[in-house]
């Protein structure tokens, strides 16, 4: 199999499709045949969306690698575990084949969830990164030897919302100079965001961006979660029936047509947490048609 570079490399200029993947709440493998059948480059593995019990992202991200000649990346928070256990949490993986991870912070806990459980953050998203190529050179948090290093493509996150710009950019710099070795936008719908994005790091650095993004693409559902500011129009548009498909499409193909050949598909989120994973294979095929 390949890292997500490898991938990119093999792939020509053609886009390449990273598909969002929440783990089962048990040993229930039957989502696990539907994200396959979207038809992605690579599953995505999510850490416990929704802060609820879920299936390891490592061990999933295993089981998909297994049953078919799909890639698959897990997910890392630094939430909730501490430098022993993330980096234990990360041999374990290496020993199960699975090189692409992505790195990201973990939404905060609520009053109501710190009465039940305890923030960690050991590591900073950066720390973590810089501490992952670390391993890669064969060296532990400790600063002592593996008897192996890793083989880690590391992914980060970038938030094309979360203002202002220019901080997201100096972040953007930090996760680079760490060793992050390719990017994941939240989803977001206006492109122009990421052509500023692109242009302030410019600015700042007097350079092209020098790692890979790949840009986050939602599918919306009418009374689906929704994530980011979604534009009035596009909102008007679900309500009077409109398919989440077919906006989706239209998004889809302004990405491509501004050279952002990497796509982060989020399926819809239905309430109570279930995944329409047959609207992402719907919208992958007419892309493809």
């Amino acid at each position: 199999m390949a890292t997500i570079i490898e991938m990119l490399a093999q792939r020509e200029g053609k886009p390449l499709f990273l598909c969002d993947f929440s783990p089962p709440k048990g040993a229930d493998t039957s989502t696990l045949e539907r994200v396959m059948a979207v038809g992605a480059d690579c599953v995505s593995v999510a850490y416990s969306p929704g802060k609820a019990v879920r299936v390891d992202p490592a061990v999933v991200a295993h089981l998909i690698r297994q049953r078919g000649d799909q890639e698959a990346m897990f997910t890392l928070a630094c939430r909730d575990m501490n430098k022993l256990a993330i980096q234990n949490h990360l041999l374990g993986a290496q020993l199960l084949g699975v090189e692409n991870v992505l790195v990201l912070q973990g939404d905060r806990f609520t009053e109501r969830d710190t009465a039940l459980m305890k923030e960690v953050r050991d590591f900073t998203p950066t720390g973590l990164i810089r501490a992952i190529a670390a391993m890669n050179e064969g060296t532990d948090f400790r600063s002592s030897s593996l008897r192996a290093p890793t083989a880690f493509c590391i992914g980060a996150t970038i938030d094309l919302g979360r203002g202002p710009m220019e901080r997201e950019v100096a972040l953007a710099v930090r996760k680079v100079d760490a060793g992050a070795d390719f990017f994941i936008t939240q989803t977001f719908f206006d492109v122009s965001l990421a052509r500023r994005f692109l242009d302030i790091y410019h600015t700042h650095t007097g350079t092209t961006f020098p790692r890979p993004i790949f840009y986050g693409l939602q599918i919306l559902v009418q009374d689906g979660l929704i994530f980011g500011d979604v534009p009035e129009a596009t909102r008007h548009e679900l309500e009077q029936g409109r398919p989440g498909t077919e906006i989706a499409l239209e998004q889809l193909r302004s990405y491509v047509d501004n050279a952002m050949q990497g796509i982060y598909l989020v399926p819809p989120i239905l309430k109570g947490g279930r995944r329409d994973y047959a609207a992402a294979q719907e919208l992958l095929e007419a892309f493809r048609r």
